[in-house]
């Protein structure tokens, strides 16, 4: 949401939901000091906004009471976003498809500032396939959903949207500003973006925007191991892309604009 001149947040609303953001992060339970060191919250206010989080059910405890995690509210909310999503119904009998088809890994993205985050998947009948979540946050310019998403806007607006320095998740992650830039525009040019094990090693993916909205908002990607794809089933993944966008195109009179 974009910031309105005078607007003054609340500041106890404020620390709920970076405690809710903090935990959402990772899928470990975190304790107390660790909390009040990420968020530089004084224990004391920290511990409050816990217990109250806790008999809200948002937030949950382990066995001991000392380390903190989601509860069970944040996940009622995060389902109820999901199915209140008209992208999200709209493209599943897409993502069905491109399932049956290759028995590869299907995510939809969409962009979340610097991130991409899954919004719905269809597992590999692989045993050999990439781990992935719904929810899952991961930065943009490092995964083909987000460089297809990214690749949307300008130059000056990816420089606004992502956070610098870029973060290196494999050895192969983009994170010089002008190559990232080079590998957008190339994006642009094709239509469609790839990730060559540049946020997880030993995966390709390949990614397309779909045209729902202007720029786009939403991407479904298909997840191989490196091992399993070569030059001809590239080729017939991002052919299947292109006519999965296309189907989009002509249906997408059903999402609001």
């Amino acid at each position: 949401m974009a910031a309105h001149e005078g607007f003054q947040p609340v500041k106890s609303a404020g620390r709920t939901l970076e405690v809710l953001e903090a935990l959402a992060a990772t899928p470990d339970r975190r304790s107390l000091g660790e909390l009040a060191r990420v968020l530089q919250i004084p224990k004391s206010s920290l511990h409050g906004i816990l217990r109250t989080m806790a008999h809200r059910g948002w937030v949950e405890t382990d066995p001991t009471g000392t380390r903190f995690g989601l509860g069970v509210r944040a996940l009622q909310v995060g389902a109820a976003y999901l199915a209140a999503d008209n992208a999200v119904s709209l493209l599943d009998g897409v993502l069905d498809a491109l399932a049956g088809q290759f028995g590869e890994t299907v995510h939809l993205g969409r962009l979340d500032g610097p991130h991409v985050v899954y919004l719905a998947k269809r597992e590999s009948v692989h045993p050999l396939r990439l781990y992935s979540a719904i929810g899952r946050h991961l930065p943009a310019h490092a995964t083909a959903l987000g460089k297809a998403l990214l690749a949307e806007h300008p130059d000056d607006t990816v420089d606004q949207l992502l956070s610098w320095p870029l973060r290196r998740m494999t050895r192969r992650t983009i994170t010089d500003p002008a190559a990232l830039h080079a590998a957008l525009a190339e994006v642009r040019a094709q239509g469609w973006a790839v990730d060559r094990e540049e946020n997880t090693e030993g995966i390709v993916c390949l990614a397309m925007a779909m045209p729902l909205r202007r720029p786009a908002a939403d991407a479904i990607s298909l997840s191989v191991p490196a091992t399993r794809i070569d030059a001809t089933g590239e080729a017939r993944m991002v052919e299947a892309l292109r006519a999965a966008a296309d189907q989009v195109a002509a249906a997408r009179g059903l999402i609001a604009h």
